[in-house]
């Protein structure tokens, strides 16, 4: 899993997330709850959080099972944590490759004709990065 940090950072950059089962992500609502509530990740699912499409935007219903009383979020408040496979899904045709090095894990994507790679101690990280250059460039 990213990092809280990384998955802002592409948020910001204008990742898109569309809600699916399996889908973990944690709340960003400033100061409406306290920071541990913001540190707890949690996972979409059919039973326990379910997401509701409006016209007017996506809403991620709690469906009474978690341990603070929450309605639904808006997913505006909700940073996404991409699993590794959805990173290099998200790279789609510019990935080229993931090794492993002596302490980390590096990432080969192609853009433009230009080789890029990005390092990391941990893969998921290292996809995290590559996407987030990818769509610097792209923007």
């Amino acid at each position: 899993m990213i990092s809280r940090e990384l998955a802002l950072e592409l948020r910001d950059a204008g990742l898109a997330w569309h809600p699916e089962s399996g889908d973990r992500f944690q709340l960003d609502l400033s100061n409406d709850v306290e920071a541990e509530v913001e540190a707890d990740v949690f996972t979409v699912s059919d039973m326990t959080i379910e997401p509701h499409k409006y016209p007017s935007g996506t809403i991620l219903g709690f469906n009474g099972t978690t341990e603070w009383a929450l309605d639904s979020v808006s997913i505006a408040d909700a940073v996404w944590l991409p699993r590794e496979d959805q990173l290099r899904e998200l790279l789609r045709a510019t990935f080229r490759g993931l090794r492993r090095l002596a302490d980390a894990y590096e990432v080969e994507i192609e853009v433009g004709g230009e080789t890029l790679r990005f390092e990391h101690p941990d893969a998921s990280e290292a996809y995290g990065l590559a996407l987030l250059a990818l769509i610097g460039r792209s923007s």
